[in-house]
């Protein structure tokens, strides 16, 4: 059954790092779009950023961009979300999401595969 991990969350203060991982497992990843999406309470759930199976293509939110990156071992069948210059409203709990799709797809409907979320929280 294939599975999504992710780890790596915590408290962190604004302007600090955190280093999130998505673990695959139960079948192999490797040419699947693969996402990281977030959602704050009382907020509805949102693309954060985005990899093609080559690595080649990456995307990013407008309110990311410049301060996470997203990255994948296909050998490892992993998938990371580096992020720099937390902020408050980065808090929220961040999933690892995988898609069939060709291209990086930012609605959370074309994402088949989901992990279970890890929980980010800034304070100021």
């Amino acid at each position: 059954q294939a599975q999504l991990v992710e780890s790596g969350g915590g408290l962190v203060q604004a302007g600090g790092s955190l280093r999130l991982s998505c673990a695959a497992s139960g079948r192999t990843f490797s040419n699947y779009v693969m996402g990281w999406f977030r959602q704050a309470p009382g907020k509805e759930r949102e693309f954060v950023a985005g990899i093609s199976w080559s690595e080649v293509n990456t995307h990013y939110a407008d309110s990311v961009k410049g301060r996470f990156t997203i990255s994948r071992d296909n050998a490892k069948n992993t998938v990371y979300l580096q992020m720099n210059s937390l902020k408050p409203e980065d808090t929220a709990v961040y999933y690892c999401a995988a898609s069939s799709r060709v291209g990086i797809a930012i609605t959370s409907y074309d994402y088949r595969y989901w992990g279970q979320g890890t929980q980010v929280t800034v304070s100021s």
